[in-house]
This record gives C-alpha cells, structure tokens and sequence, in this order.
C-alpha cells in the first residue's frame, strides 16, 4: 500500500538577492501572472479586490497587508466559494533569502493532486528566483 501525501509541505527556493528585494517584488499582485502562473495567468483589481484568471477558473486573491517581517501570506478563494490560505516568507540571510512556501493539502485533494500542486507551486518558485536574480 502506498502511503498518502503529507498533509503540508514546506517549498523552499533560494534566491541570491536580499529579501527587501525579493518581498518587493513578490508583494506586488501585479507581478504575479510573471512568476506565478500556477495561481495568475492574468490579474487585476476590481472592486478594490484583486481577481485572477487562473488554472483553477477565476479567483479573488486577498494579500497580506506590506509589513518588515517578510510575511507574503495569501488568501485564494476558489470558483466554488472555498478559501485556501496559503502561508508565504521571505527569510532574510547574510547573502540572499529563501522564500518558503507552506502548502496545505485540501480534504479532497487525491495524492496526485497534492503532488502536482506542490510541483506547480515549486515551478513557480523557481521562476521568482529566475527573474529577481536577472534584475
């Protein structure tokens, strides 16, 4: 028998660039159909609310106001009306940051599922990381 997936995982890049740097860039809704496709092909405010175009139909993303902690958390709400919070940081170190990722598994999810939302979401990282350290 095959053992399920975690219930969470932690995703993890490193990008060698500050995290003032990073949390700029990443806190910016805008920013997010660059790096973030798994969540935003496309993205605007409407409403004073941000609304995506994503894989999973048409979204609200709610943010985290800007703060100094490195704290990028994110609230989705699905087509369905479900809400996902997604826990997000940038962790300051000497030479760079890492940006870790909490990804929580939902009650439905199958173990493929799981695993293919961990690897979007690790795609995504690493395309954070390829456009912060080409700037």
């Amino acid at each position: 028998m095959t053992p399920s997936a975690p219930a969470t995982v932690h995703l993890t890049v490193r990008i060698d660039r500050s995290a003032d740097e990073v949390y700029a860039y990443a806190s910016d809704p805008s920013h997010l159909p660059a790096w973030a496709s798994g969540l935003a092909g496309s993205i605007e405010k409407s409403g004073g609310q941000w609304v995506a175009d994503s894989p999973m139909g048409r979204v609200r993303i709610a943010f985290a106001p800007r703060n100094d902690f490195g704290v990028l958390d994110h609230d989705v709400t699905l087509p369905s009306g479900e809400t996902v919070h997604n826990p997000v940081r940038v962790i300051a170190d000497t030479d760079g940051c890492d940006v870790v990722f909490t990804l929580r598994r939902r009650p439905e999810m199958s173990d493929d599922e799981f695993r293919r939302d961990a690897g979007t979401v690790a795609a995504d990282l690493e395309a954070l990381k390829r456009i912060i350290e080409r700037s």
